[in-house]
């Protein structure tokens, strides 16, 4: 079985969507497309970062993302629920294979024309044989070091609302089969508010082989304050598919980012997208630039930039969430 390339690998492309339902987004739309616009021209990056390849589902949408993004990004029509690639679109691995899975709206949580579809769509549009997966899985959900390693949540993946029988025994086995991966590192839960019900890319990530960055705690007001210390405890006393002891680093968490409504929402640093060239880092508050200048020494051969998307957290996620590479 071909493994999953890791994220920092060279990649072919990177897929991601255009803002595009006036009713999702509501006054929120101009201002994530501004977000989205600046996400697509840092990985960009002149034309020495990534080709960008950006999905547009309708005329206005097409129209605007043309005008927005230029020479950075090619706008590609085709339908979509909405933009959150990263879970319903496809997962490509070495051999260019795109790996298409079950989508159920985050256990039935939002369930959206075309978002089925997504996969296979960009399969084809990337010119890839499609293979599609008989269970329930969102690319968010896992991590891969490209070695063997997958690092996942209980929360989300053993989630009734996924697959209703999997045990951790059976979602291994699935994983290793469709995704060629040796181990299967789990933690338990993820951030309050999440939707997605504890994705790890909200959490940790591997940013070399052995190497994985997770989020300390702003101070004993952040709402995950529990959940950020027991992940790092976990992940000091894990071993990966190569058996090497994970070297944990912590970058600082945003803290208390709040609704309209004054409700904890789960921003997140973790939700980085690694570019050939740039890596986008949201940020939603003052401490951005410490988590970016934290995140800076990971990547000496590529760009940190700190990039707000608090519009685009209305709707769920960020820049993580609204990407998928295709590998070179």
């Amino acid at each position: 079985m071909t493994r999953i390339p890791a994220e920092w690998r060279p990649h072919k492309a990177i897929w991601t969507g255009w803002p595009s339902a006036g009713d999702l987004w509501g006054e929120d739309l101009d201002p994530a497309r501004a977000e989205v616009a600046s996400m697509v021209r840092a990985l960009w990056d002149g034309g020495k970062g990534d080709k960008m390849r950006v999905l547009a589902f309708g005329r206005e949408a097409e129209a605007s993302a043309k005008l927005a993004l230029g020479r950075a990004a090619e706008v590609v029509p085709s339908a979509f629920g909405d933009i959150w690639f990263r879970d319903t679109g496809p997962i490509f691995d070495a051999a260019g294979i795109a790996h298409g899975f079950k989508f159920n709206g985050w256990g039935g949580k939002y369930q959206l024309p075309h978002d089925e579809e997504v996969g296979a769509r960009i399969a084809l549009l990337a010119k890839a044989d499609y293979r599609r997966h008989d269970f329930i899985l969102e690319g968010g959900a896992i991590e891969m070091d490209g070695e063997g390693t997958l690092l996942t949540t209980r929360q989300c993946l053993l989630n009734p609302n996924r697959n209703a029988h999997w045990t951790e025994e059976g979602a291994e086995v699935a994983l290793k089969r469709a995704l060629g991966v040796e181990k299967v590192l789990w933690l338990d839960e993820g951030l309050l508010h999440d939707h997605t019900d504890g994705h790890i890319d909200n959490l940790a990530r591997f940013v070399a082989p052995g190497r994985v960055v997770c989020q300390v705690p702003a101070g004993r007001d952040d709402p995950n304050h529990d959940v950020l210390e027991e992940i790092a405890l976990e992940l000091g006393a894990m071993r990966d598919a190569q058996g090497r002891k994970l070297e944990v680093i912590r970058i600082p968490s945003p803290g208390v980012v709040e609704d309209e409504d004054g409700d904890p929402v789960p921003a997140s640093h973790m939700n980085f997208i690694i570019g050939n060239s740039t890596v986008v880092v949201p940020i939603y508050s003052g401490t951005g630039d410490d988590a970016v200048n934290a995140l800076a020494p990971l990547f000496p051969d590529r760009r940190i930039i700190g990039l707000s998307s608090n519009a685009i957290l209305t709707g769920g996620g960020s820049f993580h969430c609204i990407t998928q590479q295709e590998p070179a």
